[in-house]
């Protein structure tokens, strides 16, 4: 009997001890962890209650120390309203009110002779400062009302990897890059389960306890801001200097994914979407289009030689400038044979006929294989909405044809990023990576969850690997700008691409229009970035390493100093 009294004293104490433990945490969430948000509704429900404060979770940069700068947050200040049933002199306040805020008269005075109309907004966003004063002005039935918004301290920055938020119907959220993707994380929860605390802790224990809003937080990701402004420096240069249509590039980690910056020219400012004339703006272009990108595909098909034992870097063959393929002509950049010449010189040279011939040697169903394992025509699973898939039916032919120009990269189409997750292969040893923006979710109970990416399949050899790399440092050392791009105690494996311009129209090419490429990485014996730009139909100049090489260049070294990466050589 004692016994059973005893049971029942200890049972009766920890149902005790827990229900105290939920009342404790909930009241220090509230008062200290939401102490200022609830205050600020408070203000609001006293004021105008059918307003309630916006919230959302913050998506942040991440410095190479490591400290996080917000990228994504939210500003606040004042909503100013007028209760044209209390206002006297509508003119009168209105140029009151404009001397201190601009106000559209027109709105205003429209505003003010709904007298029937309790309130009526003219001016939102309004600076703290300024609503001071215009509290100032102690005008009957003109009140001021604290907000909070959407706000990017960084402005352009990054604009398309972080994306805006905005209505869709009567949806507000994410509408594109990492707000719309991880909207689940970013979005609060608007209930204002606040106003009745005891009668929700009573009905609503088990929720408390195993409480469904923890999967609320801010996105930590790898975007380097310094790396970031530097990259879209480069890519606004080549955009003014070449009148290109658009720049962009990629900045990635090739042996995990992570992106260090990404970015296309011309871009937006996702603080005024609302002023945007071209919608086609927002579109990021590296995940969402896809491009035949041309030459930087025959380091690709050369690995896929190597791999299989087709070739060797000291296998010849006799360049003659042509071959005819099922009736089409294929044909080297400037139609110059070369004779006998090694397959280095294929890639150092960018010969398209070195690069079908070696096709031939691996031959159509193992190229496309290979090709299909690098992961064209796939999407990577990047962390952001509407990744296009690569274009890859003329893996499928029964021609031959179709498989010479996918060696040099024609006839085939791939997406930026499935193109950086492609070429990254060759030099992390030859695995395949899952480009990714966000590196950690910090949630709002507290708990910070570091995200993982595992490693993905095997594609080429390791050794096959180290042997392109090799062939691609040559290219870079030697053939690039004459061997002046060379950096003495640094390898950097590299290569161009000049690719024609599918006309939209169908039936082949747009004449004297063309995407330029460029790939390098390094240090080459065991990359810490691998660099990725490409620019489309510039103007005047006709190949990538006059349009591309200097920013290449300029960004290489910048990261090697911003890193302090020590020599490799």
């Amino acid at each position: 009997m004692k016994h059973n009294y005893r049971t029942r004293i200890r049972f009766i104490s920890i149902v005790t001890m827990l229900f105290s433990l939920v009342l404790i945490g909930r009241l220090y969430s509230i008062q200290i962890v939401s102490g200022s948000e609830f205050t600020a509704r408070a203000e609001h429900q006293y004021l105008n209650n059918d307003y309630s404060l916006y919230d959302r979770g913050t998506i942040y940069f991440t410095n190479k120390d490591g400290t996080l700068v917000p990228a994504a947050t939210l500003k606040t200040g004042y909503t100013i309203a007028i209760n044209p049933e209390q206002l006297t002199d509508a003119t009168g306040t209105y140029e009151k009110l404009d001397a201190l805020t601009p106000v559209d008269k027109n709105l205003f005075m429209a505003s003010a002779s709904k007298a029937d109309d309790p309130y009526e907004e003219v001016a939102k966003q309004v600076d703290p400062a300024v609503a001071q004063k215009i509290q100032g002005l102690d005008i009957t039935g003109l009140n001021t009302y604290r907000q909070q918004w959407r706000f990017y301290p960084g402005e352009e920055m990054a604009a398309h990897a972080l994306g805006f938020v905005g209505y869709q119907g009567n949806d507000f959220g994410g509408r594109t890059g990492l707000e719309r993707y991880y909207e689940d994380v970013l979005n609060r929860n608007a209930s204002d389960s606040y106003v009745n605390f005891f009668a929700e802790i009573f009905s609503n224990i088990k929720d408390n306890i195993e409480s469904n809003d923890a999967h609320e937080g801010d996105v930590i990701t790898t975007i380097e801001p310094s790396v970031e402004a530097f990259l879209e420096r480069e890519l606004k240069n080549v955009n003014a200097m070449y009148h290109s249509q658009f720049t962009g590039g990629i900045i990635m980690n090739p042996q995990n994914g992570e992106i260090y910056a990404m970015a296309v020219d011309p871009t937006y400012d996702p603080n005024d979407v609302k002023d945007i004339k071209s919608p086609s703006i927002l579109t990021d272009k590296l995940v969402e289009d896809v491009y035949e990108m041309g030459s930087i595909v025959k380091p690709l098909t050369m690995a896929a030689a190597l791999d299989v034992g087709a070739v060797t870097p000291q296998t010849t063959y006799d360049d003659t400038g042509c071959i005819v393929v099922n009736s089409s002509r294929i044909c080297n950049y400037d139609l110059r044979a070369r004779g006998v010449i090694p397959m280095q010189q294929v890639l150092s040279q960018s010969l398209n006929v070195g690069a079908a011939w070696v096709e031939h040697q691996i031959g159509n169903q193992t190229f496309a294989k290979y090709m299909l394992s690098y992961g064209i025509g796939q999407k990577t699973g990047i962390d952001l909405p509407n990744e296009a898939s690569g274009i890859v039916n003329n893996l499928t032919s029964p021609r031959d044809v179709e498989y010479a120009t996918a060696s040099f990269g024609q006839g085939i189409a791939m997406s930026p990023i499935e193109t950086i997750r492609a070429l990254a292969v060759l030099g992390n040893g030859g695995h395949l990576v899952t480009p990714h923006l966000a590196k950690a979710i910090k949630y709002e109970n507290g708990v910070t969850k570091t995200l993982s990416y595992p490693t993905g399949p095997q594609v080429i050899k390791p050794e096959t690997s180290k042997t392109i790399t090799d062939m691609l440092i040559n290219v870079f050392d030697i053939a690039l700008a004459n061997g002046k791009a060379k950096i003495p105690d640094m390898t950097v494996a590299s290569k161009t691409g000049t690719a024609q311009i599918a006309d939209p129209n169908g039936g082949g090419y747009e004449p004297n229009q063309y995407l330029h490429s460029f790939f390098g990485y390094f240090p080459a014996t065991n990359p810490k970035f691998i660099i990725f730009l490409y620019t489309f139909k510039p103007q005047g100049v006709e190949y990538a390493s006059e349009t591309l090489t200097n920013s290449f260049l300029n960004l290489t070294h910048f990261l090697i100093n911003y890193y302090e990466i020590p020599p490799d050589r």
